[in-house]
């Protein structure tokens, strides 16, 4: 089996990919991104997702068989330049769509968001099907994306699976432009100088993921029979939820000399559309999704893994 993994350099793909090398063998997982990495660790192609003749290559010459579709311009800095949010986000994916089918690739990935949830959503353990109107051109591309899935599976049986991330937290990168990143930013500023300024309220609550159970899940999902997959539109995923206040907290458990501060900017209204909660029943009913973390054991394994990375810098 050979699989591509698009966007493979970003928060997602880097853990992404090394965790599908482990799993399957380096040679076999192909990563791509626009930029080079400095340790590519396996096969690595230069890539634009615009360039849809570049895809089809790539996909033909590697005869791959999955694709892990992960480029995208995150919710804040997709603000700046909607236009090209939308292509990169949605275009981009709608040609590795029709690719797909073209050229009979078994199993397609596209990451969703909580981003797709808006003002008409129900804010407290969000159901899996809800009424549906994002604040932000990242959530509609997310949401256009959802729908198409669903399209080319009933369409074509194109078998596409998709996950709604939560906010996902983790140690090995650094955060990419979206709402969420406060709760990776917070960590390094604990480690580093005690002290923080938080660019969301204290009381803003928010569902999040430890990266290593968003991981988990992505695996899950996709080596789940296709059988067990009734959700072609995005599964809501749910581990914690927390607000800036409890994250602080939980940090001065380990860094009881940690302070933090709030000064909200535009970030603040694009959080305060989204769910403070999901329902993920679907999830653990259909292919066995359980979290492994929380809170606290989530601020222990980042706090340990950085100030380890501290210590090895110095």
């Amino acid at each position: 089996m050979s699989i591509l993994i698009t966007g493979a350099n970003g928060q997602i793909g880097t853990i992404l990919t090394k965790a599908l090398r482990e799993k399957y063998g380096a040679s076999t997982v192909v990563s791509s991104d626009i930029t080079r990495p400095a340790k590519p660790g396996g096969p690595f192609v230069m890539l634009d997702i615009l360039n849809t003749q570049r895809m089809r290559e790539i996909i033909g010459d590697f005869e791959i068989q999955q694709v892990y579709h992960l480029p995208a311009i995150l919710s804040a800095n997709g603000e700046w330049n909607p236009t090209k949010t939308w292509n990169v986000n949605f275009n981009g994916f709608l040609a590795m769509l029709e690719l797909a089918r073209e050229l009979k690739v078994s199993k397609l990935f596209f990451p969703s968001s909580i981003a797709v949830f808006g003002p008409t959503t129900p804010k407290v353990n969000t159901p899996q099907d809800v009424p549906m109107l994002p604040s932000t051109v990242y959530g509609m591309s997310k949401l256009a994306g959802e729908n198409w899935c669903n399209y080319y599976h009933q369409k074509y049986g194109l078998d596409v699976r998709s996950l709604r991330y939560p906010g996902i937290i983790g140690h090995d990168s650094l955060p990419g432009g979206g709402t969420t990143d406060y709760a990776v930013e917070i960590f390094h500023a604990a480690v580093k100088k005690k002290r923080y300024t938080c660019f969301l309220k204290p009381d803003t609550r928010l569902p999040m993921i430890y990266m290593a159970d968003a991981i988990r899940a992505t695996l899950l999902l996709m080596e789940a029979p296709s059988k067990a997959i009734k959700v072609r539109y995005g599964y809501n995923l749910m581990s914690m939820s927390f607000n800036p206040a409890e994250l602080a907290r939980s940090i001065q458990k380990f860094v009881p000399d940690f302070e933090i501060s709030y000064k909200p900017d535009f970030r603040q209204k694009i959080a305060e559309s989204w769910c403070q909660s999901i329902d993920d029943t679907a999830a653990r009913s259909d292919w066995a999704w359980r979290p492994e973390y929380d809170l606290d054991k989530t601020t222990e394994e980042m706090l340990g893994h950085l100030n380890k990375n501290q210590v090895q810098k110095t």
